[in-house]
């Protein structure tokens, strides 16, 4: 672990200690101005600021050792923001005039002496970092899990005497102890003001084995702080099977005395680690699976864009088809997406303030302790952003690439840098519009649909998650979420049950589990008082079928409901609900209605499957609905963004500065400044298939323009002639177009002789072009070609 030792006689220099593999000099000693104010902090500025709060530490607070956790900027004011950049607060209005606006900065750390955690907010003043304030953090909050106290996790435990006992036990070595450190959870045997870890534990039998393959039968505590085992080892119970089912070897799933005999109270003997090599490295697999080797007709395909890119990046800020916007690196969120608009032939439309996913959870359903302390806050108790991959070109990315780069503050206050963080790029995506006009003579016209993707890939422990943000010529947004890596695996005994998981492999169980994130809108759909409507699509009420207003029984109506202030709303599937967000100061010409963005949510919507009232929804609110309406909040420290408050390693009940919290208050929101938070996910019953790497697995919301523009606003996208496209077989076409054409006249009639060669010739470009026969139909495309 890299920490801090303060004097006041160190120099700046010195006070920079760098991590391995993580040093950053700065270039100067105080950082350039910003060229935009949701810039996140440079290296240099990290540096700085974390200078000054080791000088405020020494010199105020008397601390002589100290971690750093977190050091992020602090967001200027959302008005203060929309006027630097000239976006209107309402449609039709100028925009407000410019302020000063003060760079600010937020900080965690660590005493390492105690073990308090302190918040301290700084701002850029005179040309240095001043302290604006400081509090020490109560005992029960710990900000959150950082990447180096991850990594200490399994240094600590590989060398306990005892954890090395319990491994000898089922014939794993010292060297062979590997595991990944997890946030605690729930467990309240533990005291809070603890930094406490659990510590899943695997066994590894090379350099590059694929070490989940191996997992072993026991979960060590240690406290990340003090760096000591608090609790040798927490002993899973053990399913047997039965006439009736599976029995527990235990009377009951709750946690056993911390003075217990761990394996005991369990009921169950010792399972030792399965060693049948599972590795997704290919030279590994070479050695580990007789007869395995890549496949070989797989031929390459090339994303080419010979005139370079369509989009234009300044600094952070980014520009494409008509979309500009800003793009971050954040510690927390991973990508933050602000000051999202659209111009729309000259009129620079807001639509969303800031777009991030906020929060992220994975709830695991096997009951039986310790299990049940598995359900990660992956985003609030590690942080997304320092999970991230450096990206690779032509493998994580295809085509030409733009990145980002990103830094967090490591222990030592020095900056942790990843180069290429965030990926820019364009890519292909099918067919934006296409109308043909099927009779004799007629044309057909084809849009091929481009899009922008804004992506980053993140890794947590087992699992990876690749967060694509995606932008889209017909004035729509995309949020996906790409889910891919290795199960969280436990041994089972052989023919030990599994009711709550499936063996994916043999002695090797994967609990049935969920992944649910909430995403964050700040709205400003022109402008920024916005409000929610919830809309459902239902029969005609009142008018059953044969009544006089609906007499075939046809008859359906969308109704609307306005969300007037703070609270949750429900799915139901048996009216399609749906939700769009509207501005009521502007209503389209034709339509009427008011100005605004449709959210789609059947790409992910899922329900919480633990009980409302259990250890997850208790310190999870949001979880239980799919959408949250509140009202925006702003005060000298931020407006509201954590749906599970700032603060949630170790919580036991949801915290004040959460959403389930503030919607208590029951502010209004209609015509309001409001935040929307959407809740979504995806249900993992594993799958065989799943083993040893999960394929990719998509969950998805989108936010599409509901009268917002005065038609489609892609009509003026031109036509895709690519001459790279070719026949797949070079021998195709000749014979093949000829039977189809000739196929056709057969059935020719003299009176309508032009309309069957309108088929022929059609059917038969189409096949010639790659296309379904449908695509040739008419005489579109001998007429006017494909496009």
């Amino acid at each position: 672990m890299s920490t801090v030792t303060l004097s006041t006689t160190q120099t700046h220099s010195q006070l920079v200690t760098g991590l391995s593999g993580a040093v950053h000099v700065p270039t100067a000693a105080r950082p350039a101005g910003f060229k935009h104010p949701l810039d996140p902090l440079t290296p240099d500025e990290i540096t700085a600021v974390t200078f000054a709060v080791k000088q405020y530490a020494t010199a105020q607070l008397e601390i002589k050792a100290m971690k750093f956790i977190t050091a992020y900027l602090l967001p200027p004011p959302k008005r203060a923001v929309l006027g630097y950049l000239g976006i209107p607060l309402s449609p039709g209005a100028q925009p407000e005039a410019p302020v000063p606006i003060v760079r600010k900065a937020e900080v965690d750390f660590l005493d390492i002496l105690n073990g308090c955690a302190h918040n301290v907010f700084l701002s850029y003043v005179e040309g240095r970092w001043k302290i604006d304030s400081h509090e020490i953090l109560p005992g029960d909050q710990h900000p959150q899990i950082s990447v180096e106290e991850l990594i200490d996790a399994e240094v600590v435990v590989k060398a306990d005497p005892k954890v090395q006992q319990i491994a000898k036990d089922v014939g794993i070595l010292p060297e062979q102890i590997f595991c990944d450190g997890w946030s605690i959870g729930y467990d309240e045997r533990f005291p809070q003001h603890r930094r406490v870890q659990q510590a899943f534990v695997f066994a590894r039998f090379s350099e590059h084995d694929n070490l989940y393959a191996h997992p072993m039968d026991f979960i060590p505590i240690l406290d990340a702080h003090t760096k000591e085992v608090l609790h040798i080892v927490d002993f899973p119970s053990q399913y047997s099977a039965s006439p009736s089912g599976p029995v527990l070897s235990v009377p009951d799933t709750l946690p056993p005395g911390l003075s217990e005999d761990a394996l005991k109270v369990s009921g169950r003997e010792r399972v030792p680690p399965p060693r049948t090599a599972y590795d997704f490295l290919p030279d590994l697999m070479e050695k580990t699976e007789p007869g395995f080797k890549l496949r070989d007709d797989l031929k390459p395909l090339h994303v080419v864009q010979p005139e370079g890119v369509s989009f234009k990046m300044n600094g952070h800020e980014l520009e494409w088809q008509n979309w500009k916007m800003h793009v971050a690196f954040s510690q927390r969120e991973g990508i933050a997406l602000s000051t999202i608009t659209y111009n729309d032939h000259g009129e620079v439309r807001p639509i969303i303030y800031r777009l991030s996913m906020a929060e992220m959870v994975v709830p695991y359903a096997a009951p039986e302790h310790p299990h049940p302390r598995k359900f990660a806050f992956d985003s609030g108790e590690y942080g997304m952003g320092t999970m991230a991959n450096e990206l690779s070109l032509g493998c994580d990315c295809l085509g030409q690439i733009h990145y980002l780069p990103g830094a967090f503050v490591g222990h030592s206050g020095a900056p942790m840098i990843i180069k290429n963080v965030i990926c820019i790029h364009e890519e292909d995506a099918g067919v934006l519009w296409k109308h043909t006009d099927y009779r004799p003579g007629g044309r057909s016209h084809t849009v091929r649909r481009r899009r922008l993707v804004v992506s980053m890939v993140c890794t947590l422990a087992n699992y990876e998650y690749i967060w694509n943000y995606l932008f889209y010529q017909d004035g729509s947004i995309e949020f996906e979420i790409r889910l891919t890596g290795i199960l969280q695996v436990y041994p089972s005994k052989d023919g030990e049950p599994s009711p709550y998981g499936v063996k994916v492999a043999p002695n090797i169980n994967a609990h049935y589990h969920q992944h649910l994130f909430s995403v964050r809108v700040d709205p400003m759909i022109d402008g920024i008082n916005n409000t929610v409507i919830e809309s459902d699509i239902v029969p005609l009420p009142g008018a059953p079928t044969g009544s006089p207003q609906n007499f075939a029984g046809n008859a359906f109506v969308v109704k609307d409901t306005i969300v007037k202030t703070e609270g949750s709303r429900s799915f139901d599937a048996s009216k399609d609900r749906r939700w769009r967000i509207i501005n009521t100061a502007r209503q389209h010409h034709a339509s009427g209605k008011d100005v605004g963005f449709a959210i789609g949510m059947k790409g992910g919507i899922t329900p919480l499957l633990p009980r409302h009232d259990g250890w997850v929804a208790r310190r999870a609110t949001f979880l239980t609905e799919p959408v949250w309406v509140v009202k925006e909040l702003e005060t000298e420290k931020g407006g509201r963004m954590w749906p599970s408050g700032k603060y949630v390693p170790q919580t036991r009940d949801e915290p004040k500065d959460s959403v389930g919290q503030w919607v208590k208050s029951k502010l209004d929101v209609e015509n309001e400044d409001l935040i929307v938070y959407l809740t979504v996910g995806t249900t993992h019953i594993p799958r065989p298939e799943d083993w040893p790497v999960m394929p990719v697995e998509h969950l998805s919301i989108t936010f599409k323009p509901q009268s917002f523009f005065k038609v489609n606003p892609s009509m003026d996208v031109p036509p895709s002639h690519d001459p790279h496209s070719t026949p797949a077989f070079p021998n195709e076409g000749g014979d093949n177009i000829s039977a189809h054409g000739n196929g056709y006249a057969l059935h020719d009639l003299d009176n309508d002789k032009e309309h069957a060669n309108g088929h022929a010739n059609g059917h038969a470009n189409g096949h010639a072009n790659g296309e379904a026969i449908g695509n040739g139909h008419g005489n579109g495309h001998a007429a006017g070609g494909c496009c």
